[in-house]
């Protein structure tokens, strides 16, 4: 019996999406870690720079038609979803080459600006990995589309594994530079891509197949998307692209992406039932099973949120162990204006509990198909956390008052995404954790009656 329930677990959605993403996340985490310990301090801001530079790019190409793709292929028939893979392939295309361009015009004419700043590598580097990035990008979002988290996993695994492994063998022997270490990222981004094309998941040999319908059913919710993610992207990274302009500097950005990086953990979990919650939402949406869409809302809530709660008190206990595992002692006793790296890592456990309702109101208002609103959310998420980001560096003259903001502007998100959501189906604070509540109690009454 025990090996049935083992069998049955393993091969579930949410098992296999949360898995995903912990292995990712595992050896994201440890190849940081590597990086924050063998590079200098600036270097290593350039690679922070480097990498939230490119989570922007890719977050604007994904936003134009994932979201979209997702929720439509998710009552889609069968020719449908080839028009629409084909559709995806064809707007990926044409905006990462947009894109592209747009970087080598940037940096073509201020140069010295960008690299005075930080972002030379950036610049230079992500024209070309935008399009490496391309076919495992698109095979990621087709696959949760399909919902094939295995295919997910092992797409997801390969440059992760790789890549770390080309880490450790740097720390323990070559210590490579800065330039070199983005060459090999981008080579094993390339092998990833590869791989996704020869085994077809990336949709291109469906690119005969888009038509114009297809291709505005997409813009058309990409128009608002594309914004939120755009949007919801700036929100984990404007803190660090604000703060390296600032009086603080760069140094400081590598200081400050230490505790962020807690935030990046907290989102494991999140991102695992959020990618298996929105097709099913999104389904039962276009069916109009509204109490089934009502349910399935409090249920990821619920439970995220007390998942969080625990989490959060371990990170706020142990937040000084947290920044000795990150890097080391290095930024733990830097004196750099004052900075209380392990008081920020503390604000971030209490941002943790915020998130999953949050997050999930989002997916709920794409769901119903009012990505607008979701959009109008963001902005007003964006504009609390620019302006608080402003206000604590340049009034309070205080790291630790950025993360504050990140609190403020959270909060401000869940109560105006809850507005708007219950105008769809009604909800509540109290069917949240009353839904979280019953699945503990349920999970737990059947786990006693096997023992």
């Amino acid at each position: 019996m025990l090996i049935g329930l083992i069998k049955k677990i393993v091969k579930e959605d949410n098992f296999l999406s949360l898995t995903g993403n912990v292995v990712i996340a595992v050896f994201g985490f440890a190849g940081f870690a590597l990086l924050a310990r063998s590079l200098a301090p600036n270097d290593f801001a350039q690679w922070v720079l480097f990498i939230s530079g490119g989570s922007l790019v890719e977050m604007v190409r994904h936003g134009i038609t994932s979201n979209g793709l997702v929720r439509f292929l998710s009552g889609a028939t069968e020719g449908e979803r080839d028009h629409l893979i084909g559709a995806n392939v064809v707007v990926s295309l044409v905006a990462t080459a947009i894109i592209s361009l747009l970087l080598i015009f940037v940096y073509s004419f201020n140069q010295v600006v960008i690299d005075e700043a930080g972002y030379g590598l950036f610049f230079k580097w992500y024209p070309i990995v935008a399009f490496i990035n391309l076919p495992f990008n698109n095979a990621l979002v087709i696959l949760q589309a399909k919902m094939d988290y295995g295919k997910i996993l092992l797409v997801r695994s390969i440059s992760s594994v790789f890549f770390f492994g080309f880490l450790v063998f740097n720390f323990f022997s070559q210590r490579y530079s800065i330039n070199e270490i983005v060459i090999a990222f981008v080579i094993f981004n390339a092998a990833t891509s590869i791989y996704c094309i020869i085994k077809t998941w990336d949709g291109i040999i469906l690119i005969r197949k888009a038509n114009k319908k297809a291709i505005n059913t997409l813009l058309n919710f990409g128009k608002y998307s594309t914004f939120t993610l755009i949007g919801t992207n700036l929100l984990r990274n404007a803190d660090v692209f604000i703060i390296s302009v600032s009086p603080f500097g760069s140094a400081a950005v590598a200081l400050f992406s230490i505790p962020l990086k807690l935030t990046e953990l907290q989102q494991i979990p999140l991102r695992s039932f959020v990618a298996t919650a929105y097709p099913k939402m999104s389904k039962a949406s276009i069916e109009g099973r509204i109490d089934d869409l009502r349910d399935l809302f409090n249920t990821y809530s619920g439970v995220l949120t007390y998942l969080f709660f625990f989490v959060s008190i371990g990170t706020f206990l142990f937040a000084k162990q947290f920044v000795i595992l990150v890097s080391g002692d290095q930024y733990l006793d830097v004196e750099l204006h004052g900075i209380d790296v392990v008081m920020i890592v503390q604000i971030f456990s209490i941002y943790g509990l915020l998130l999953p309702i949050d997050r999930m109101t989002g997916i709920g208002l794409d769901s119903v198909n009012k990505p607008g609103i979701n959009a109008f959310k963001v902005m007003i998420m964006l504009t609390a956390n620019v302006i608080g980001d402003l206000v604590a560096i340049y009034v309070f003259e205080s790291i630790e008052m950025v993360a504050v903001a990140t609190l403020v502007f959270t909060t401000t998100g869940i109560f105006v995404g809850m507005y708007y959501l219950d105008k769809s189906f009604k909800i509540s604070f109290m069917g949240i954790f009353k839904s979280g509540n019953e699945f503990y109690r349920e999970m737990l009454l059947k786990f006693s009656k096997r023992q």
